[in-house]
């Protein structure tokens, strides 16, 4: 995407009405890489985005148009899930932890299905439904006995806050297998994220096809009935970086060998989750030049924006550390090797100590590609009170629509029940 900015007319023309700092959104990039997925697995198998990537209202649109389903794991990703058009029977409702309150809401709202990770969860989500007199259905979240190849992050086989443990499961069968107003329906196994090869995505899959099969045997023997199958996902994308998405070429095939294969009859309902696949490429921060000097007979670029608005959570591994690429306008300038900084009064707020980026001046403007996912939703936006990133969408496949700018609010305020 940062390549078509850079080719019309320029960076900071294509912002429309907005002022840099600015995170820009192509919705033909988000419908193309949506297409390429869906292609890339099984017919039958469901699709959720999971808004933690990004909750942009237009982003979400875009993505429910195409047919995938909202999980969600806070109050406010349900509100956006749920103004965004999806019916609230059609979201999964995830997460580690949740308060009775959230929960409760959830339930009056009209949210049925959830994932939990524990006996504790249950219970509590059965004190919930039935103070409403309602049934629920819920994915056993599982936290397997190893950890996948290649993943970019750890979601199990390790000590972790995600799902029961397997030896746990087969040690307690009777505690996870349902109450009376929780239908234990589905298993949930999300191994990894940002795995880069097919051969990668595979291997996971398999091994959380045939953890599913051991548990399945065990629960239904105490009651319950396991029809749903969430594989999670674990679709790699570049952060920050040029690049493209990773190719998905014979996904498909292999999935379906493995799904007739591993999978008995009659077969649960497949789905799988997907975020930064969907809108990591879509999204590229567009900020100024405030300062070049040097210090220490090191060149120092100062940008408006820092940590504040792209990688505050690279400190917590929740993303890579940052050196991210800077694209500049073709000026026929050389390169230069400066230090990358923000404008934050910490020294902390570093993008990168030695990098290679377009010869620039105050007042220009630089790009960084592939931010869609994780990138101003994960950043420290309140940290020393900046102003924040305006977010500004285009579609790639109809260049003459205006860009529609807004800014996020630092505070949402949940919906009107």
């Amino acid at each position: 995407m940062v390549e078509a900015l850079r080719e019309r007319r320029g960076i900071r023309d294509q912002l429309g009405a907005a002022q840099t700092p600015a995170y820009v959104y192509d919705l033909a990039v988000v419908r193309d890489n949506h297409a390429h997925l869906r292609s890339a697995l099984p017919d039958s198998a469901g699709l959720y985005y999971s808004l933690k990537a990004n909750p942009h209202p237009a982003l979400l649109r875009e993505l429910r148009a195409g047919g995938a389903l909202p999980e969600v794991c806070s109050p406010g990703e349900l509100d956006a899930a749920l103004e965004a058009g999806w019916a609230a029977e059609q979201v999964l409702y995830t997460g580690p932890g949740k308060r009775d309150v959230d929960l409760d809401r959830a339930v009056r709202l009209g949210v049925r299905e959830f994932s939990v990770d524990s006996a504790v969860a249950l219970d509590q989500l059965e004190a919930i439904a039935a103070a409403h007199d309602v049934a629920v259905r819920c994915l056993l979240r599982i936290n397997d006995d190893q950890p996948a190849a290649g993943q970019g992050l750890a979601m199990t086989g390790v000590a972790s806050q995600f799902g029961a443990d397997v030896a746990w499961v087969l040690a307690e069968p009777a505690r996870f297998a349902g109450r009376e107003h929780v239908r234990v329906h589905g298993l949930h196994l999300y191994m990894g994220t940002n795995l880069a090869t097919v051969d990668d995505l595979v291997a996971q899959f398999r091994h959380s096809v045939r953890t599913a099969a051991r548990l399945t045997d065990v629960l239904t023997a105490h009651g319950a009935a396991i029809q749903v199958l969430d594989l999670g996902g674990g679709f790699g994308a570049p952060f920050a970086r040029r690049g493209e998405r990773i190719a998905l070429d014979g996904l498909k095939t292999e999935l379906e060998r493995l799904f007739h294969e591993e999978i008995p009859r009659p077969a649960p309902e497949i789905v799988f989750e997907a975020g930064r696949y969907l809108v990591g490429t879509a999204g590229t921060l567009v900020t100024e030049v405030l300062d070049v000097k040097h210090s220490h007979g090191r060149a120092v670029v100062v940008l408006e924006s820092g940590i504040n608005h792209l990688g505050g959570m690279a400190g917590l591994r929740r993303v890579p550390p940052l050196v991210p690429d800077l694209v500049g306008e073709e000026r026929g300038r050389a390169p230069m090797t400066a230090m990358i900084t923000g404008p934050l009064c910490t020294p902390l707020d570093l993008w990168a100590r030695s990098a290679e980026v377009p010869e620039v001046v105050p007042g220009d403007v630089l790009a960084v590609p592939n931010v869609g996912a994780y990138g101003l939703y994960a950043s420290l936006l309140a940290f020393l009170g900046h102003p924040m990133p305006a977010e500004v969408v285009v579609d790639g496949d109809d260049p003459q629509r205006p860009p529609q700018v807004s800014r996020l609010e630092l505070i949402r305020i949940n919906r009107e029940e």
